[in-house]
């Protein structure tokens, strides 16, 4: 028989428990709010009233609306207020001792049949519900910041997790206008597990001098049509939850993807931890940012240009006033080219002349810089590229260069959840889309590149940097080779 939630309690009423809150009290329900203190309890009520007050302001709900929702929240200091709650959420601090205690306690005050979950995004639901009387009646419901505009739901399950639970806290998770995926107890669950080796990755590119941090936001955010930049987004959820999401997946998983970056916990060890601090790998007091991209060099009279594509290139530069040239005797020479540009420069007379090119979608041009490329001829071909309606992103001549290097190994690891029957294709496209407001999920980005160029892309980083990570997941290869040019299709 379905359970039916009527009363529900919220335990934390910081950001995202005060916006839990607020999702249930619009759905109609009587939601109980708790906090540590007076001082808590009062900030988790303003958080309530600036919420909806902005959401008056834009139009989303009535000022009767507003006033509804605020009636259906009650503020308590005390833990024995939840006693005839059905459903407990809590909210508090990513700190395992702190939702051990606090799920010890919740289990003595709560009726015997109420649901305890957790809105932990990457520790272990089934070691929350061991120190609790009633494991089976334990689950994971992880919401996404900001929770009332957010519309995805992990419901997390674990092996003891009574049957039919997970499938009922779904179907609240819809009648409060959620859209649920419902996982197993994996540490990060799916969008977490996908995003932080993605974010983690961004900044062990930057520490190996790859690209800079602002051009590395500017290729990921611009070319990748992704809502923002890894470092921008690492510094709105905090460098240091990003680490210890990391921290907790390397802990699973002894996968170096999910090892912190050196950096990352430096900044985390200085206390510059994004935004809510100020700084982290940006400047969030206001001061003024550098350009992302060095400023063009001078006017090109000549180019040459190598590679697939050539010929259109050099028709777009000469329409801009650019001609022509033999090798020798051009300006520059660039080399449009998924493998190493060196290999080019190392055929010409005056190798420094030559800068790569990897064109990213309509707005993005990465300009690639080789050991031996010149200042000057990176900064004149950025120029052409301004010139020709395109955002030059300078960058180290290395496998996949920035987009391409953060890209397929993310989408890599969406195959090797879903190889390993963790989550469906569906879900798991879902999940990225909603959790994260990426454009497309990663399976419909994998089919919209081509699998093939993906996989190849992957062998490509493999061979240059030897992490286990990068080498593509034998479903890839064997869709491949099998000539299967859909995985979502086939």
């Amino acid at each position: 028989m379905a359970r039916t939630f009527h009363t529900v309690g919220v335990v934390g009423l910081g950001t995202m428990g005060a916006g839990i809150a607020e999702v249930f009290a619009r759905a109609g329900l009587s939601v109980i709010g708790v906090e540590v203190d007076a001082a808590a309890l009062e900030r988790g009520r303003d958080n309530l009233r600036r919420s909806t007050e902005r959401a008056v302001a834009r139009g989303r709900m009535t000022p009767g609306e507003r006033d509804d929702i605020l009636a259906r929240v009650g503020f308590t200091g005390a833990l024995a207020d939840l006693r005839d709650a059905d459903l407990v959420v809590e909210a508090i601090p990513e700190v395992m001792d702190y939702k051990r205690a606090l799920f010890a306690d919740l289990d003595r005050v709560c009726r015997p049949g109420a649901v305890l979950a957790t809105n932990t995004s990457s520790l272990s639901v089934t070691a929350i519900a061991a120190f609790t009387s009633r494991p089976g009646q334990v689950v994971g419901m992880h919401f996404f910041n900001p929770a009332p505009v957010m519309r995805l739901v992990e419901v997390v399950g674990t092996v003891v997790t009574e049957d039919g639970l997970t499938a009922d806290v779904a179907e609240l998770a819809r009648r409060v206008g959620k859209t649920p995926v419902t996982v197993g107890d994996r540490a990060g669950f799916v969008v977490n597990r996908l995003l932080l080796g993605y974010l983690n990755h961004a900044v062990t590119l930057l520490e190996r001098g790859v690209a800079a941090k602002d051009d590395i936001d500017t290729a990921m955010k611009t070319g990748a049509g992704l809502p923002m930049g890894p470092f921008t987004l690492l510094d709105l959820i905090g460098l240091d939850v990003s680490h210890e999401i990391c921290e907790v997946l390397f802990q699973e998983t002894r996968d170096r993807v999910h090892a912190p970056a050196p950096l990352l916990r430096e900044l985390v060890t200085a206390g510059l931890l994004g935004r809510k601090s100020g700084r982290g790998f940006h400047d969030h007091a206001g001061a003024a940012r550098p350009p992302a991209s060095a400023p063009a060099g001078p006017g090109v009279g000549s180019v040459h240009v190598l590679g697939d594509g050539a010929g259109d290139l050099a028709t777009r530069l000469a329409a801009a006033g650019v001609k022509h040239a033999e090798a020798e005797e051009a300006d520059v020479v660039i080399a449009l080219s998924g493998t190493p540009v060196v290999e080019h420069a190392a055929r010409l007379p005056r190798p420094e002349r030559l800068a790569g090119l990897h064109l990213v979608g309509d707005r993005v041009a990465e300009v690639v810089s080789t050991a031996i490329t010149a200042p000057e001829t990176a900064r004149a071909v950025a120029g052409l590229m301004e010139a020709l309606g395109r955002t030059p992103v300078p960058c180290a001549d290395r496998a996949g260069f920035v987009v391409d290097a953060l890209l397929y190994p993310y989408l890599n690891d969406a195959v090797r959840m879903y190889d390993s029957g963790y989550a469906s294709i569906e879900d798991i496209d879902t999940a990225m889309r909603l959790g994260c407001g990426y454009p497309a999920g990663p399976f419909e980005t994998l089919d919209a590149i081509g699998l093939g160029t993906v996989r190849d892309g992957l062998r490509a980083l493999y061979a240059e940097y030897r992490e286990p990570f990068f080498a593509p997941t034998p479903l890839l290869d064997r869709l491949v080779t099998a000539g299967v040019t859909s995985i979502r299709g086939r």
